[in-house]
């Protein structure tokens, strides 16, 4: 099984999100023989943002040139680690209601027509079926699937777009208020998790 493990917390040592997703990824390992694991953190890749010669790459009809297929190299690299991967485990914190800006960076570079979608008659398709992902998300005081959530449920829209549709949310959500009872119920979730 490869498990592929993107990290966006701006926090290196002390991240809640950060350290849940480990225990997801350290509780796959017990619970499944030959794991292996691929860690993406989205803030310490340089990600870049979308620039004009990376969009004016991506919509080329016929061959690319040299320098297109260049400026789109960390794109598809980035694209086929998520096809190569069974498992996707996810953790965001929430920043301002939303996810961090790196992370909306990393989905962006992913985001691929005829790589991780495809358009049809009907509307664009996800091309990524069959895997599945674990979403950990954290916040101080925003309530996840709440009106105010601009970050959980983007993240499962975005992964639905792609095709993802087996997706298991852990909320470490309004920590600021109940943080010991949250923790509780994400470690027993997390203890009883099966990926497929």
């Amino acid at each position: 099984m490869k498990v592929l493990n993107i990290n966006s917390s701006s926090n290196r040592e002390n991240s809640t999100s950060t350290a849940y997703a480990a225990k997801v990824v350290s509780q796959l390992k017990d619970v499944y023989t030959e794991v292996s694991v691929l860690e993406r953190h989205t803030t310490y890749s340089d990600l870049p943002f979308i620039n004009e010669a990376m969009l004016a790459s991506l919509f080329v009809n016929g061959e690319r040139t040299e320098a297109q297929v260049k400026a789109l190299a960390l794109s598809r690299q980035l694209v086929n680690e998520v096809l190569e991967a069974d498992v996707i485990v996810i953790s965001a914190p929430i920043y301002n209601f939303s996810v961090p800006a790196s992370l909306k960076a990393y989905f962006d570079l992913i985001a691929r027509a005829g790589l991780t979608f495809k358009y049809s008659e009907s509307g664009p398709v996800g091309l990524l079926e069959g895997k599945k992902a674990y979403v950990v998300v954290s916040s101080g005081g925003v309530e996840i699937d709440s009106d105010v959530d601009f970050a959980g449920k983007y993240i499962k829209h975005f992964l639905g777009f792609l095709g993802i549709s087996d997706i298991e949310m852990i909320k470490l959500d309004l920590l600021m208020f109940d943080a010991e009872a949250k923790q509780e119920t994400a470690n027993k979730q997390i203890q009883e998790l099966q990926a497929k």
